[in-house]
């Protein structure tokens, strides 16, 4: 194929979304998201056989492919979002064009739902139906409040058992926040770093690659991935290559490994409500409530911005109180 050509084209343009997204420190999920998205929209608009470049496209070629997502997708809301987020992200920090028509675009207005939460005898139940790192996974998880992927990248350097914290790194929105370690959790989980310390060792002899490292600190300071500290406290079993530098090196657990084993858990346990690993982060935060704890601290703990954000579990605790008598039982009353 000659160059010039429309999927040559197509090509280096996902090449400079790709180095966009890296500059400006965007995790690996979102840069396979956006690419996604953006090779999405480039492929339906040449659907026909006629590829075009986004620099053509405008509002009218932007919102028809988001309401074909809508109506014939019939995608969720925050599916929605997202594909809106790339594109606008394409636009505007790749072809550098902040056009009019961009701010006109609606988003769709995301739903408020309670979340899904489990009482204290549900997530005992969950967690006794699990067994070796899942478990100490689930159980780290609920005792902390911390996203999955929070725990997963969890680093050495970061659990202080003498204090008793845990230090969260570069979490949502670029932020770092500390939570408890849970007293009951410690020897298991020195347990698992003992495991982990074998691990690296064991790297160290083979003169494996070093594990990655944020903001490009290596190349501030060259062995900072084969340090001890910023080793994984899970790290995965097999080595991988990393997709951003080609190079071979151990990642830590793969988060799936978490949430195929807690579903298998839910169904052994009986629970018919929808739970994912996330409902762990919600019952942590419903069952601090419940105990007392202030809702300023709560937020803090789980790193919202907002208190607002935290507020969504007071309601929680509404439904799950049953506070408020039903007229029927006044009747039965009075029957009686």
């Amino acid at each position: 194929m000659i160059p010039g050509t429309p999927s040559l084209q197509s090509t280096r343009l996902l090449d400079q979304v790709r180095e966009r997204i890296r500059y400006m420190h965007y995790s690996l999920s979102t840069e396979k998201v956006y690419l996604y998205w953006v090779r999405f929209f480039i492929r339906w608009h040449g659907r026909d056989g006629q590829m075009k470049h986004p620099r053509t496209l405008g509002a009218p070629e932007v919102e028809a492919f988001l309401t074909m997502l809508a109506t014939e997708r019939r995608v969720s809301t925050s599916t929605h979002n997202q594909a809106l987020s790339a594109l606008l992200f394409l636009y505007r920090e790749v072809l550098n064009l902040d056009l009019p028509w961009m701010d006109g675009i609606n988003r769709p207005a995301a739903k408020r739902r309670i979340p899904s939460v489990l009482t204290k005898d549900e997530v005992a139940g969950v967690i006794a139906q699990m067994d070796g790192i899942t478990a100490l996974l689930a159980r780290l998880l609920y005792g902390t409040g911390m996203r999955l992927m929070e725990g997963m990248r969890l680093r050495i350097k970061d659990v202080d058992f003498d204090r008793y914290v845990i230090i969260v790194r570069d979490a949502k929105g670029g932020k770092d926040r500390v939570v408890m370690l849970p007293r009951s959790l410690a020897p298991t989980l020195r347990v698992q770093m003992f495991a982990a310390r074998a691990q690296w060792e064991a790297d160290r002899q083979a003169q494996r690659g070093g594990v990655e490292t944020p903001h490009a600190l290596e190349q501030k300071y060259p062995k900072v991935g084969y340090t001890w500290g910023w080793f994984w406290m899970f790290p995965s079993p097999t080595l991988s290559i990393d997709p951003r530098t080609g190079v071979e090196r151990r990642h830590h657990l793969f988060e799936e490994r978490l949430q195929r084993a807690l579903k298998k858990a839910v169904a052994l346990a009986g629970i018919c409500k929808p739970v994912s690993v996330h409902t762990l982060r919600h019952s942590f935060a419903t069952h601090l409530l419940q105990a007392g704890t202030d809702i300023r601290t709560v937020q803090e703990l789980l790193g919202h911005s907002d208190v607002s954000t935290t507020m969504i579990y007071t309601h929680v605790l509404k439904v799950a109180a049953g506070g408020t008598t039903s007229p029927l039982d006044a009747l039965s009353a009075l029957a009686g």
